[in-house]
């Protein structure tokens, strides 16, 4: 098999046939169903533990199966599957932009595999999202990265993502968010 690092790898994003001397891989993004809850909560454990968090999923099985995929839910989800194996999943939700007047497109998490990454893998699903924002009359699409997530950040940026280090994040959430809920602040 050729080296990954040198020009052999040949990456063809629509055809599984094999050139000769060269790896051919194919990539394809798919909606996720019911079926996929198990392997979404293994990625967003993978993606916590790499974002040293993993101490924050409370998530089970159930609850994506509920959140993802029942009639009232907001979010939605895709899976990144390379050579017919799955890689990768992104969750992704429409926001609104005020000062647009129009809605958004705002990523949660996307994650590949660490032996997938460099395959195009994760610039397939952001592309196919841009898709999906420009379908649907977005007038943005935006996500967040932690600051010291560098390879991630040189991504964005190589694609022509701009930091809006101007804003703060600020978030309620356990007993904080039912404190202040309940009048307690």
């Amino acid at each position: 098999m050729p080296d990954p690092k040198q020009r052999d790898v040949f990456l063809r994003l629509r055809s599984a046939t094999p050139i000769t001397g060269y790896l051919a891989l194919t990539i394809h993004i798919r909606p996720a169903n019911t079926s996929d809850a198990a392997l979404i909560l293994r990625f967003i454990t993978e993606l916590a533990v790499y974002e040293k968090a993993e101490h924050e999923v409370v998530a089970t099985v159930k609850d994506i199966e509920a959140s993802l995929f029942s009639a009232s839910s907001s979010a939605k989800s895709l899976i990144c599957e390379m050579n017919g194996e799955p890689v990768g999943f992104c969750v992704y939700f429409f926001s609104y932009s005020t000062w647009l007047g129009k809605q958004g497109l705002y990523l949660e998490d996307l994650y590949v595999s660490p032996q997938s990454r460099g395959s195009g893998a994760g610039k397939q699903m952001l592309r196919h999202l841009a898709r999906i924002a420009c379908e649907t009359g977005c007038g943005r699409f935006e996500w967040s990265v932690l600051d010291w997530n560098e390879p991630a950040i040189g991504f964005y940026e190589s694609i022509g993502a701009s930091a809006q280090s101007e804003w703060v994040r600020y978030r309620l959430a356990g007993d904080a968010l039912t404190a202040f809920a309940e009048g307690a602040n």
